[in-house]
């Protein structure tokens, strides 16, 4: 998959394509089906398919200090996109005068001079333009102007997770920060993942037996609610059975939030310095503090093994 970053760096010779756009932040199932459309649709007009999102977010621009929790980094977007077939992602940098373009130099500006849209694939509530003044009708309109197609996909429903509502990133940051990861999972279409950089922490876990994996979160990360869960630590390719502790540990009287990962059964790793993914499957317990040393150990011990027997039993 081709990787753009800004117009000036789509190539000049590119020919006609299907574009998507949107900020597509975590690709969760709902988007899945949208890009998936676009995908099968430049197939089968023997063309490219063509991602196109944003970075910041919009709502950062717009309205400062607002930036929602991310689902996904980009090059994580980027990676589910590959493997959903998209054969070019253009990340537009999102600044105040690119807020300002109306619609109809949006169009003009990106899907007619750039990408030589021949199809626009979107969602039925697809904004964009200059205070989200354009819809899927103006869409359309200009695509009668410019000679594209518009096809507008239907929003699938959640489960019951999703109390019947339709997929949505701002749904499934709200589950994350309950701590429903499992619900989040449903619409994500996979578990929810944190990324970061293993940073030394105090270290209490080494000496309380429970070495555990201090991950430095990136910037704007959807953390899950503070708590200990079932999941995976996924190092260099390898995804190994963990137990997952989100909070700013209580029992030492902690300050700071942090994700920390215990590699379950694994000795001797050295994992400083190295980036890391935290995939969470399953909530176990709340964070709490105990009367001693020796009942925090008891728990952490039934933490690890609870955690252990979730994790085969998704596997």
């Amino acid at each position: 998959m081709q990787r753009w970053r800004g117009l000036e760096d789509i190539p000049e010779d590119w020919g006609r394509s299907v574009v998507t756009i949107g900020s597509y932040d975590g690709v969760h199932r709902g988007h899945q089906l949208i890009i998936r459309h676009a995908v099968e649709r430049a197939r089968e007009l023997g063309v490219p398919s063509v991602v196109v999102t944003f970075d910041p977010h919009p709502s950062e621009v717009v309205r400062p200090g607002s930036h929602p929790p991310l689902l996904a980094p980009h090059h994580r977007r980027a990676e589910l996109m590959a493997e959903l077939g998209v054969d070019a992602l253009l990340i537009l940098p999102f600044t105040t005068e690119f807020s300002k373009l109306s619609p109809a130099d949006f169009v003009v500006k990106v899907l007619v001079d750039k990408l030589h849209a021949k199809a626009v694939v979107e969602g039925p509530n697809f904004r964009f333009g200059h205070k989200a003044a354009g819809n899927v009708e103006v869409l359309t309109e200009q695509g009668k102007v410019y000679d594209f197609e518009v096809d507008v996909v239907d929003l699938v429903l959640c489960g019951e997770a999703g109390g019947g509502r339709p997929f949505s990133s701002t749904l499934t940051r709200g589950l994350v920060a309950e701590g429903d990861v499992e619900g989040a999972a449903e619409i994500l279409g996979r578990p929810h993942r944190v990324e970061g950089i293993v940073v030394r922490g105090a270290q209490r876990g080494r000496e309380l037996g429970f070495p555990t994996a201090n991950v430095e979160t990136l910037p704007h990360t959807a953390i899950p609610a503070d708590g200990v869960y079932a999941g995976w630590l996924n190092v260099n390719g390898e995804a190994m059975p963990a137990a997952i502790s989100v909070g700013t540990n209580p029992q030492f009287d902690g300050t700071e939030r942090t994700v920390e990962a215990y590699a379950i059964d694994r000795v001797g790793l050295d994992l400083y310095g190295l980036h890391v993914a935290v995939d969470f499957l399953a909530f176990v317990r709340g964070q709490a503090k105990f009367d001693s040393l020796d009942g925090l150990l008891v728990q952490m011990a039934e933490d690890v093994k609870r955690c252990r027997e979730l994790v085969a039993a998704a596997e």
